[in-house]
């Protein structure tokens, strides 16, 4: 019989037990000790240290782990300190074989592992996406720049089936007693995404699995920022809560007449591994534009406009609803992320690194790949065939996917009594029906901060002077 060996399972953003291939990797030497390392560093860096909501939502998913290991005989062991220092000395203190985790992309995941593996064996298994950027190449091994031929790359590997899936174990080895744990710190979980991995599963389940379920509208449903036709997932992506293989799993079962929706979700999905690949391939896009053609956009320093942007108050409603909807719920549609990106980078002219930068603040969601990702995408200055031409016309967009006002009305109360499609140009009532509405322009809500015909020609002549210089 085999010697029993012990592993340490370093949790990092894979808060489950369910199809967790670096779990699984580690209980094949038998025993196993789960381990989650809150990283001074993280917590100072940038886009982490004031992002609260974000903190609160992994913090409450640690304790609902923490719940499911207690139930299968384990428990969670929680140290704060450099990860290469904690885990050497946990192994030191354990006796462990190895450390098994999960691999990541960002640049700083990748130098952490690489401090942590010359202090200790480490093993580096599965990624967060559903393949490793690595494994998804041009046959001459260099990275996809462009999203389509990625995709059709992607599909023509062997797709992941039900099979694959890693069950969650039933029972779990016990956690020597003399180990000890800090407690994990106070944090409640935004109340519209509760923490761990039941919540995830339930969610997967309601969207994806059975008859007539949400996926099957996604296609049509998906762009309407007044109705939840989403899957509202990407909080439970970004910590692991649900493998990302699971919900391909989940799209790629669906058969008949809900292809068509189920198709356009995996397509997302397939967005979110794209951009995990580009962070892998080229770490700079967290500082530069992808486009070496668009690094010197003459942007604005304007702090007053993005200040209005930031606090849901420059005019146009649409954009102030997903502003307000963001404050409020740390959550935002990602038609209206684009809608509100494009207003910042093209109306208004401000860096997308600004904008960037406050979702991740903001955000619960927030993963540096996706969200570089999307605001590189949107800003035009990204991997993106489409050139920076693609302006969003906020009114249009909004009559478009909120055609009865529904959600402005939801978040902007002040547009609330304005009658139609007016709802989104309130400016465009006469004097008197913006007293009889209750929206005085100007007074009862914000006059535009820009005119948007304007600032289009003005962000197309800026950027034509940007590639100009190139």
């Amino acid at each position: 019989m085999a010697a029993r060996v012990t592993r340490i399972w370093w949790i990092r953003r894979d808060l489950r037990l369910a199809d967790n291939q670096a779990l699984a990797a580690a209980l094949r030497g038998g025993g196993v000790i789960p381990v989650f390392v809150l990283d001074p560093a993280l917590a100072a860096a940038r886009q982490h240290r004031d992002a609260g909501r974000r903190r609160s939502f992994l913090l409450a998913g640690l304790r609902a782990l923490d719940a499911e290991l207690r139930a299968r005989g384990s428990r969670l062991v929680v140290r704060t300190g450099p990860p290469a220092e904690v885990l050497a000395a946990l192994v030191a203190a354990s006796r462990a074989g190895a450390v098994v985790a999960e691999a990541d992309v960002s640049p700083y995941a990748r130098r952490r592992d690489a401090a942590v593996g010359r202090r200790v064996a480490l093993e580096m298994v599965g990624a967060p996406g559903i393949r490793h950027p690595a494994d998804v190449v041009k046959d001459d091994g260099t990275p996809y720049t462009v999203f389509t031929p990625f995709r059709k790359a992607w599909l023509a590997r062997p797709l992941p089936s039900r099979r694959d899936l890693v069950a969650a174990p039933d029972r779990l080895p016990a956690v020597p007693a003399a180990l000890a744990s800090e407690p994990i710190p106070a944090g409640e979980a935004p109340s519209a995404f509760p923490a761990g991995e039941t919540e995830a599963r339930r969610r997967l389940d309601a969207f994806a699995r059975g008859r007539s379920a949400p996926i099957d509208r996604y296609a049509a449903e998906r762009d309407r920022v007044d109705r939840d036709g989403t899957s509202a997932l990407s909080p439970y992506l970004r910590f692991g809560m649900v493998s990302a293989r699971d919900a391909a799993v989940a799209a790629l079962g669906r058969d008949g007449g809900a292809r068509s929706g189920a198709d356009v979700w995996l397509s997302e999905l397939l967005w979110r591994e794209f951009y995990l690949a580009i962070l892998f391939h080229f770490p700079s896009v967290l500082r530069e534009a992808f486009n070496p053609g668009l690094r010197d956009v003459p942007w604005r320093r304007a702090p007053g406009d993005l200040g209005a942007w930031q606090e849901g108050r420059t005019g146009y409603p649409i954009v102030d609803a997903a502003m307000r909807q963001l404050a409020a719920t740390g959550w935002m549609h990602n038609r209206a992320r684009m809608i509100v990106a494009s207003f910042l980078t093209k109306d208004l002219l401000v860096d997308w690194r600004h904008g960037e930068a406050w979702f991740m603040r903001m955000l619960v969601d927030g993963d540096p790949a996706a969200n570089n990702g999307g605001w590189q995408w949107t800003a035009g200055v990204g991997t993106d065939a489409a050139p920076y031409f693609r302006i969003f016309n906020p009114v249009l967009q909004a009559r478009k996917f909120d055609p009865d006002g529904a959600y402005v009305r939801r978040w902007v109360p002040e547009v609330a009594r304005v009658r139609g499609s007016l709802v989104h140009e309130p400016w465009a009532l006469a004097p008197l029906e913006q007293q009889a509405a209750g929206c005085r322009v100007g007074r009862d809500y914000p006059a535009p901060i820009v005119d948007h015909h304007a600032a289009r020609d003005r962000a197309l002549a800026a950027y034509r002077r940007s590639q100009g210089r190139a």
